[in-house]
């Protein structure tokens, strides 16, 4: 009675053995993009938002507006600075003015003409002197103002001199350097006030505005987040199990939603070799007391579909 209800039992059980055998390895995860950070260069207000998010923008497309008053003031005064250097290095290069050097040479003229009065006195001085007619005082004095107009004569001929002989070759190379150093602050500055166009690097859609219109955001805070690249991947974590028999190459089968009902062609291109604990939504089984490791699995043609949706990737194993 028994023998023959327990054969068809036997083969159904080897039939569900044999399908279960043939199930291939899988992991669960999210379809995802690459995304882009487009942080704040500078703690300004935002004036202007030209996208929405989920639009599509175009490498370099302008994304949104900081405040540009500062930005303008900072670039202008950095464009003064390099305009005032290089007259300054001009008037090295030029040298000194003809009404310059006769200034000096009247100068000279002068200290001479001084130096010769003092000197003149001082010699009709000495004589009275040494016969005891004028004090030593005033002789001391005569000779002191004779020495110091001759230093004036000595002071405006080297003034003469120094016109003449033009700037020394040292002068004019730290000037060059001080209009370089000027001329880099400007094209840093320009840089600087350039990205409060804040632009798209890559073409890609917009996934994310967390700051609104008329917000000021710190520096280095992300102003908008881009979804890039040509077309999306999974990202899935590889039990323990399963780790061995995937590498980089190796093609896969990404089944897309929750029933899984689309599939599309993948193949791995990362992997990680550090594990990770297992995320909740991967458990299953023995599974959840185990590690499991990063990878990512390029689709292939997969059109434009929307980020974070769930699915479930088989690896074929071959490579």
């Amino acid at each position: 009675m028994t023998r023959p209800i327990l054969v068809p039992v036997l083969a159904l059980a080897g039939l569900l053995l044999a399908a279960c055998a043939r199930t291939p390895p899988q992991a669960l995860g999210t379809l995802e993009y690459d995304r882009i950070t487009l942080p704040a260069p500078a703690a300004e207000r935002i004036v202007d938002i030209a996208v929405r998010e989920g639009a599509r923008v175009e490498a370099g497309e302008r994304v949104l507006t900081l405040e540009r008053t500062r930005g303008d003031a900072q670039l202008a005064a950095a464009q003064a600075d390099v305009a005032r250097q290089r007259q300054a290095l001009e008037e090295l290069r030029n040298g000194a003015r003809r009404e310059d050097i006769d200034q000096a040479r009247a100068n000279l003229a002068a200290a001479q003409a001084q130096a010769r009065d003092a000197g003149a006195y001082y010699r009709r001085l000495q004589p009275l002197g040494g016969q005891r007619l004028v004090s030593a005082a005033d002789v001391d004095r005569a000779r002191a103002a004779a020495g110091n107009a001759d230093a004036q004569v000595a002071a405006a001929q080297a003034a003469l001199d120094e016109l003449r002989n033009g700037v020394r070759p040292e002068q004019i190379a730290q000037a060059e350097a001080a209009l370089a150093a000027a001329e880099a602050q400007l094209q840093a500055q320009s840089f600087s006030t350039g990205r409060l166009d804040v632009v798209a690097p890559r073409a890609g859609r917009v996934d994310s505005l967390p700051y609104r219109l008329g917000d000021e955001a710190p520096v280095g805070a992300p102003l908008a987040v881009l979804l890039v690249g040509e077309r999306p991947y999974a990202r899935v974590y590889v039990p323990e199990p399963l780790r061995a028999g995937v590498a980089v190459g190796d093609r896969a089968t990404v089944r897309v939603g929750a029933g899984g009902e689309r599939a599309y062609a993948g193949r791995v291109r990362m992997i990680r070799s550090e594990p990770t604990f297992t995320p909740y939504y991967a458990l299953s089984g023995e599974d959840a007391a185990r590690l499991s490791y990063l990878a990512e699995v390029e689709l292939e043609d997969a059109g434009d579909l929307p980020a974070g949706l769930p699915l479930r990737v088989e690896f074929a194993g071959d490579r």
